[in-house]
């Protein structure tokens, strides 16, 4: 009947294990917030064998790199949600990765001061 509206596969009749396949939550410290996700150039061929979930994600970031969390937001899926897909989309090959830089350790300012001084010796300041 045309006039019935469209059952969204996302919606809170789906539970979110069947969204998952019921995978399990990757490690925080692997999709953080701030990761950048963006599809690879062989995806656009796999695309139509994908979970409706899986192929929403994968046209967010076809143009370019999003966040993790701005692919939630846009996706309105759960943030655990997300990695999992990311997780599967990541292990076929069909999405890149740039992950955060990690934060810098202690600096020796013993190292770094011998350092300044050799440049100020040999280059003169």
């Amino acid at each position: 009947m045309p006039d019935e509206p469209e059952l969204e596969l996302t919606s809170s009749l789906v539970p979110l294990f069947v969204i998952t396949n019921g995978r399990a939550l990757p490690p925080d410290h692997e999709y953080e917030h701030t990761t950048l996700v963006m599809a690879s150039q062989d995806a656009a061929a796999t695309a139509r064998t994908l979970s409706p979930e899986a192929g929403q994600v994968m046209a967010l970031i076809a143009e370019g790199f999003l966040s993790v969390a701005e692919v939630a937001g846009h996706t309105h899926l759960p943030l655990g949600i997300v990695r999992i897909l990311l997780a599967q989309l990541e292990e076929d090959s069909l999405i890149l990765v740039r992950r955060p830089i990690p934060r810098a350790e202690h600096v020796d300012r013993e190292l770094v001061s011998a350092v300044l001084e050799g440049l100020k010796n040999r280059f003169g300041a």
